[in-house]
């Protein structure tokens, strides 16, 4: 509610507006009814009023003085004057005031009442556009965010793109520009120590006179890199987190860019770069230009080798499992250091435990291993340790996932699964599955999830995304036009599911495969 505060040094008019005006049914409360300026004063330096109603003439202190002194300490106070006097000076001062009304004396209630629901609508009004320009200032980072990452993973051109160009000032950056993409350093097993992570990188925008941001996910962020910019610097704060933080940050730069439309290829690089930290070591710079050529092979060969080791592990291939880790650590054979091979390992237990994370599994639940234990990885004392330690447990994974399989309802699991993916654009639900194979939807749910381990709503997400990756790998259908052929009428929904399942918006997934 609204406060009031009345002063007026004629008892029976402060009297009459404190019971016959309905403050309640008006949304107002009446904080304090004085018979003084002074009096007034006192209150309006205790607490904030929203509106004062005062008698013009009153001893020692006029009501236009005291308005006045209300205004300096609560400036968008409104005020309503009442009056005996018909002088015009008195009105043109009050109006001077920005008086809301001037009520004369003797009063007719209905009028002070029309004039006390205009000041609350008005300030309703007030209000509602305060809260409008928060939730807009609110929005702001929001908003650029993700202008930030349509810009540099690549989104629809226009006018509203070259609109927020020019509200962020990006056509005035000094060129060239770099871009440069944070991590932490061995997410899979340190999940729960990011909170302080993007504390610190804005700890280095400020220090560094960094203007612009954007957050790729929890454990990674662009940065946008003017020529101003001392890369010296950048690696100075890398080394200092590892004093400060409970983990290593590592970055990856990539090569100058001179225009918007370059930044792309520069971010491109940036994230090339990052994954060279199995050659290149952990916690440190990289600049996309140092890395060899053979090596820029070798880092896109990986995802394809790591495709077929997966397919593999899913269909239970023994033998084919085998051949893939050969293949694999032939690669990591060509390493010059016990610390590249090492990152080389941790670096494909994270890829393998966000495969499983699509099939809604966990790395660490299937193994039935503690995350500390994966430090089993820096003691092992050659690469053969390594590979053999993998290819136990790689088979160890795969044996679970075909056991998982072969449940008694299995077959019906399969079939349920076979249904749902013939019908992925459409908006299935568990009620639609059930009716089909003549169950009760709490039944069939309990079913499924017994078999399989997962809730029937996040299995069709996961068929819907692992959907989604085949058609932007496989096919040229527009972003809009994959998300609507698994069931997305929504795009920024799919997008956002998307990114939650494979750590990256689908054009970058494109990009990369």
């Amino acid at each position: 509610m609204y406060k009031v505060l009345l002063a007026d040094d004629e008892a029976l008019d402060l009297e009459g507006m404190k019971t016959f005006i309905p403050w309640d049914e008006l949304g107002l409360e009446v904080v304090g009814a004085v018979n003084n300026g002074f009096a007034a004063c006192d209150i309006i330096d205790r607490q904030k009023i929203d509106i004062l109603v005062t008698d013009v003439r009153m001893p020692n202190m006029s009501g236009l003085e005291l308005a006045k002194i209300a205004i300096d300490k609560w400036e968008d106070v409104r005020v309503i004057f009442v009056s005996g006097y018909q002088d015009f000076n008195y009105i043109k001062q009050a109006l001077s005031l920005n008086a809301y009304n001037y009520v004369l004396k003797p009063m007719d209630d209905q009028e002070l009442i029309d004039s006390l629901r205009k000041v609350r609508d008005d300030l309703e009004l007030e209000k509602a556009r305060h809260e409008t320009e928060r939730a807009f200032k609110r929005m702001v980072p929001i908003v650029k965010n993700e202008y930030l990452l349509q810009l540099l993973e690549g989104g629809e051109a226009g006018e509203p793109r070259q609109a927020l160009a020019d509200e962020y000032r990006l056509d005035g950056m000094r060129w060239p520009v770099r871009v440069a993409v944070f991590e932490i350093d061995d997410m899979t097993w340190k999940p729960d120590r990011t909170d302080r992570f993007l504390e610190n990188v804005l700890t280095l925008c400020r220090e560094s006179g960094i203007g612009h941001m954007c957050k790729l996910s929890r454990q990674r962020v662009a940065l946008l890199l003017e020529e101003s910019v001392d890369l010296a610097l950048v690696s100075d704060w890398i080394d200092r987190m590892k004093s400060v933080l409970p983990f290593s940050v590592t970055g990856g730069v990539g090569g100058e860019a001179f225009a918007l439309t370059d930044l792309q290829r520069a971010y491109r690089e940036a994230l090339q770069a990052l994954d060279f930290k199995m050659f290149k070591g952990k916690g440190r710079l990289i600049h996309y230009e140092d890395a060899r050529g053979a090596e820029r092979e070798e880092v896109r060969n990986l995802d394809i080798q790591l495709d077929a080791l997966f397919s593999a592990m899913s269909n239970y291939e023994l033998v084919n499992i085998h051949d893939e880790l050969e293949q694999l650590f032939r690669l990591a054979h060509g390493l010059h250091s016990k610390f590249s091979i090492q990152n080389f390992a941790m670096f494909l237990i994270t890829k393998l435990n966000d495969y499983l994370q699509t099939r809604n599994e966990n790395l660490f639940q299937l193994l039935e291993l503690d995350l500390s234990k994966l430090d089993i990885l820096l003691q092992f004392e050659t690469i053969d340790d390594i590979h053999s330690w993998l290819r136990r447990r790689t088979f160890e994974i795969s044996e679970k996932l075909h056991t998982k399989k072969k449940g008694k309802h299995w077959k019906l699991v399969q079939e349920i699964i076979e249904y749902v993916t013939g019908r992925l654009h459409e908006s299935v639900t568990l009620r639609d599955v059930a009716d089909h194979f003549s169950f009760s939807p709490n039944y069939l749910g309990h079913l499924f999830k017994e078999e399989t381990g997962k809730n029937f709503s996040d299995a069709l997400i996961a068929l819907r995304m692992e959907k989604a990756c085949e058609l932007l790998k496989d096919t040229n259908l527009k972003i809009y036009e994959v998300a609507d052929r698994v069931g997305y009428r929504y795009l920024p929904y799919f997008s956002r599911q998307f990114k939650e399942t494979y750590g990256m918006k689908p054009m970058e997934y494109r990009r990369k495969h």
